[in-house]
C-alpha cells in the first residue's frame, strides 16, 4: 500500500524516526539515504533525527550524516519528544518531565506484574533491576546501564520518560491499566511490543517538532515527519507532510498523508526525499 504525492512538496524541516524508519535491519543508514539528507541540509532544509533514544544513542547517526556543523543539522529530538538538543550550544533547549507521583505509581503497578522499570539520562539507562529486556535496550541504543538499588528515591525528582520493558503479553495488560489510571495526566504507549513508555502529559515527537518549527520561524505547512510506529503518532498527526513507512503499522498508514514506496531496508526515506522533495 502506498499513498504518494502528485508533485513536489515544500518541506523546510524533516523529522525522522530512527528504528524501522531511517535505520535498516542492521541499524544503519544506507548511503543513498545519507546523500539525500546531506542534500536536504545543503539546500537549507532542517534535518532532525527524532527518536525515543537518549541523546547519546542518537549521536552515532548524527556523525554518520556529517551535517551537525551546519545550521540545518544542529538539532535533535530525543526521548520521544521530551527533549530538543541544540548541538551547537551543547544544551537542551526544550525539556518536559514526567511528574514524580506518576513515575512512582507506574513503578508500583509494574512491580505487581513482576516487571522492571527504567529511566534515562543522556548516556545511561537506569533500571530498577537487572533484566534481559533492559539489556536489549542497551544493545539497541549503545548506552551504558546502571542498576539503581533505591529506585523509588531515584525517580522522586522526575524524569523525561519511564520505560517498562518486558514480555509483550504482560506489557499489553499493564498498558491498559496505566491508561485507565492516568488518563490525560501522562502519555502511555508501546514503542515496541516489549517497551511500554510513560511520557509527560501532552508530550510527544509531534509537540517537539511543532515547537522547534516555531523557534525557527518555519510555517507549519512546511513540516515533514517520517515514522512507522505508535511513538510516531503525534509527529504523523502534527506534520503537514506526514509520511508513514510502508513497513509501518496499519494505524500509522491510516493517519499519514503519504506512505513510502519502499521499506526501511530499501531506502524508503531516501527514495521519498529524492523523488518528492529534492
Amino acid at each position: 500500500m502506498t499513498k504518494l504525492p502528485t508533485g513536489k512538496l515544500d518541506a523546510r524541516i524533516v523529522a525522522l524516526d530512527l528504528d524501522d524508519t531511517l535505520l535498516n535491519r542492521d541499524l544503519q543508514i544506507t548511503p543513498r539515504t545519507v546523500s539525500a539528507l546531506q542534500e536536504c541540509a545543503r539546500r537549507g532544509i532542517y534535518v532532525v533525527l527524532c527518536s525515543g533514544r537518549a541523546e547519546n544513542g542518537i549521536l552515532p547517526y548524527v556523525r554518520q550524516l556529517n551535517i551537525a556543523g551546519t545550521q540545518a543539522g544542529r538539532y535533535i529530538i530525543a526521548m520521544n519528544g521530551a527533549t530538543i538538543y541544540d548541538m551547537h550550544r551543547r544544551e537542551q533547549i526544550y525539556t518536559r518531565t514526567v511528574p514524580s507521583d506518576i513515575l512512582l505509581q507506574a513503578y508500583r503497578m509494574a512491580s505487581r506484574h513482576d516487571l522492571a522499570c527504567q529511566v534515562y539520562d543522556a548516556s545511561t539507562i537506569y533500571p530498577s533491576r537487572d533484566n534481559e529486556w533492559s539489556r536489549v535496550d542497551v544493545k539497541l541504543c549503545g548506552l551504558k546501564m546502571q542498576v539503581v538499588s533505591n529506585f523509588e528515591q531515584f525517580i522522586s525528582r522526575g524524569h523525561s520518560k519511564m520505560v517498562i520493558p518486558g514480555e509483550p503479553e504482560k506489557v499489553a495488560v499493564l498498558q491498559e491499566e496505566l491508561k485507565a489510571a492516568f488518563g490525560d495526566r501522562a502519555v502511555v504507549f508501546t514503542s515496541k511490543p516489549f517497551f511500554l513508555e510513560v511520557m509527560p502529559p501532552h508530550c510527544g515527537k509531534g509537540e517537539a517538532l511543532t515547537h522547534l518549527a516555531g523557534v525557527l520561524n518555519l510555517p507549519p505547512e512546511t513540516t515533514m515527519g517520517f515514522g512507522d510506529s505508535m511513538n510516531d503518532e503525534s509527529m504523523i498527526r502534527a506534520a503537514t507532510h506526514s509520511v508513514a513507512m510502508c513497513n509501518g503499522l496499519p494505524y500509522i498508514h491510516d493517519i499519514a498523508r503519504y506512505i513510502t514506496r519502499f521499506d526501511n531496508n530499501h531506502d524508503g526515506v531516501g527514495d521519498f526525499l529524492w523523488e518528492y522533495v529534492l
